[in-house]
């Protein structure tokens, strides 16, 4: 069975915001990720469902936790982002390839993953690199750990957006629409009762 154009487009838009979370923090998106399709909010393909094992999501917890701690300190916060010029494009790219679920081929979702991941979470982690370089030349590195909490909050947010967001609007639309089913029903003459 073939995967419909509308679905590749829309798992394809999904996997961009989600590598694109991995350009800022590489663990933290991929935890939320895991999490999420745990809950069932994020389907995931099927040689991807390992992201939302117990494992993995313990794995991701305590390292989302030394990245996040870790980018608050001001020397560790460059080695951190020199490091991750490698792990973000790449989590960025399983990410991505994770969602491509309509495209029934594993391999085919992870080639997706990669040509749409790993530039989607390398320009947030390029422009990322640049505002950290000019804060540590303006404020030796003083701003950098307030910069790194915003960091973090946006993560959270684009997120939020890209996953959850998406879940509620469909959640109005289906209660919105039970409502004005029930409206019309309660505002419809009843028939004639037969003599």
């Amino acid at each position: 069975m073939t995967a419909a154009w509308p679905d590749v487009a829309l798992a394809l838009a999904l996997g961009i915001a989600l590598a694109a979370c991995a350009g800022l923090r590489a663990w933290l998106p991929l935890l939320m990720a895991g999490g999420a399709a745990r809950m069932g909010w994020l389907e995931l393909g099927p040689s991807f469902e390992f992201l939302a094992s117990g494992r993995a999501l313990a794995l991701f917890a305590v390292a989302s936790v030394v990245e996040i701690v870790a980018d608050k300190v001001p020397a560790l916060d460059h080695v951190l982002d020199a490091l991750s010029t490698v792990l973000r494009p790449a989590a960025g790219s399983l990410l991505a390839a994770s969602v491509l679920w309509p495209v029934n081929d594993p391999l085919t979702a992870l080639a997706l993953g990669v040509a749409v991941g790993a530039p989607a979470a390398l320009v947030p982690h390029a422009a990322k690199s640049m505002v950290r370089a000019a804060s540590t030349t303006l404020t030796a590195g003083l701003a950098n750990p307030v910069l790194s909490l915003a960091e973090d909050g946006l993560v959270v947010f684009l997120f939020i957006v890209a996953v959850v967001l998406p879940l509620l609007i469909v959640t109005a639309l289906a209660g919105a629409a039970v409502l004005l089913v029930l409206r019309w029903r309660r505002r419809r003459p009843a028939p004639a009762a037969s003599a």
